[in-house]
């Protein structure tokens, strides 16, 4: 009998005794590995004649993909909109960081700031796998600056800009290269930001909507000319009004080109969004919540002044105020907080929260076919799981990346 030496000298993993989430449910089946890679065992058996070269019990555990952070600004003391020369350290310290909490791949973001900053930390900023190193980078998000001064949030208003004659090459000027950037939100009631819409979606990078006081009609355009996506819904744009729901209407409108589909962040922390917007919102459009943690420098640390880009924020618990406002600025939660605050106030199913943070953020910047899945060739990102999905281990590539301590309990 052939050994598995036939295709590659690689070792085969076999996770047995698990739950594994594929094609929206969870499947008692075996999980198996080999190269970074979800391996077909049919394939493998008939085609190969091959076996495992090691078996891991994963007692009962849910295996599902590994979370997917598509708007963090930091962590940990890190703020990813300060220029610094040391940023890479301070990235590469987030990036371990969060795997703890389940992120095995994330888009660091950057908030409003002067085109100096944009200019001095994204040439620093590269696409990279994750690993043991931490997390994958998948691009940054460019949140701001060319937003609504009315929706502005957290955002530094001497800060904001608008599109003037020329308006893609003055959003070059302004970010300096766009050579490793992924998501740009901007405000779409802006003068010229169709032009801009179409250029950075030809380019292949994710339009945002959001920090914005347009209408439906103007959101619709914006879906007409390329975008996808829909910055922390509810916050920091019009609220809904049954006349013209805004932003918020894109969830059930009709006016969304055919084949296209919206998707929308949820800051699902239990502050930005009442348990019942995120009922409504999810009622209304399922296929398209995203979950995002929007986690500034503070989460991980213990309450008091930190920062965020140009300004100075206080966190008192979960609660994150530009320091002496009541204005929100960002959030300290985590990415599992999330998953587990979403099941609960929605009293959706374990696979539809579990795939909000990993299916969907894939499918938003078109890599499911790598990621955000458990589907065979796909990456071995994935996470072991208790059934109240607190994160018990991390695997990125097939490699375990972090673990739970238990000694201790």
């Amino acid at each position: 009998m052939p050994s598995n030496k036939s295709v590659s000298d690689a070792p085969i993993v076999q996770f047995t005794n698990c739950r594994i989430l594929r094609d929206h449910r969870l499947q008692r089946e075996d999980l198996w590995v080999r190269e970074g890679k979800i391996l077909n065992p049919e394939k493998l058996f008939f085609d190969e004649k091959g076996s495992a070269d090691v078996q891991l019990d994963c007692k009962d555990s849910i295996i599902a993909p590994g979370f997917i952070d598509v708007q963090i600004n930091g962590g940990f003391g890190v703020d990813f909109s300060l220029a610094t020369d040391d940023f890479k350290s301070g990235i590469d310290l987030v990036s371990q960081k969060i795997l703890s909490h389940g992120v095995t791949s994330f888009c660091p973001t950057l908030v409003t700031s002067p085109p100096s900053v944009y200019h001095q930390v994204l040439p620093q900023l590269s696409v990279r796998n994750g690993g043991a190193h931490g997390a994958g980078i998948l691009g940054a998000h460019l949140e701001g600056p060319f937003i609504s001064k009315e929706k502005k949030g957290a955002h530094p208003e001497h800060c904001l800009r608008t599109f003037e004659e020329g308006a893609f090459q003055d959003l070059l000027a302004t970010y300096g290269s766009l050579d490793c950037v992924q998501i740009v939100t901007l405000a779409p009631e802006m003068r010229r930001s169709s032009e801009v819409i179409r250029e950075l979606t030809k380019r292949g990078i994710c339009v945002s909507l959001g920090h914005s006081v347009a209408n439906l009609s103007q959101a619709e355009e914006a879906v007409q000319h390329g975008a996808t996506f829909i910055t922390h819904l509810f916050n920091a744009m019009l609220p809904f009004h049954h006349r013209d729901p805004g932003i918020v209407g894109l969830l059930t409108s009709d006016k969304i080109p055919a084949g296209r589909r919206v998707f929308y962040g949820m800051i699902s922390d239990g502050i930005h969004t009442n348990p019942a917007a995120l009922r409504i919102a999810h009622r209304a459009h399922p296929k398209g919540l995203v979950l995002v943690t929007d986690a500034i420098a503070g989460m991980g640390l213990a309450p008091g002044r930190h920062t965020l880009g140009q300004q100075v924020v206080e966190i008192d618990g979960l609660n994150t105020y530009i320091a002496g406002t009541k204005t929100l600025s960002g959030s300290v939660a985590t990415m599992d907080t999330c998953v587990r605050h979403f099941q609960e106030a929605t009293g959706c199913s374990a696979e539809t929260a579990l795939e909000a943070a990993s299916l969907h953020p894939a499918q938003l910047l078109g890599i499911e076919h790598k990621k955000g899945t458990l589907n065979y060739d796909s990456d071995a990102d994935f996470l072991m799981l208790n059934d109240s999905l607190y994160v018990q281990a991390t695997y990125i590539a097939g490699e375990e990346v972090w673990r739970q301590d238990v000694s201790g309990m």
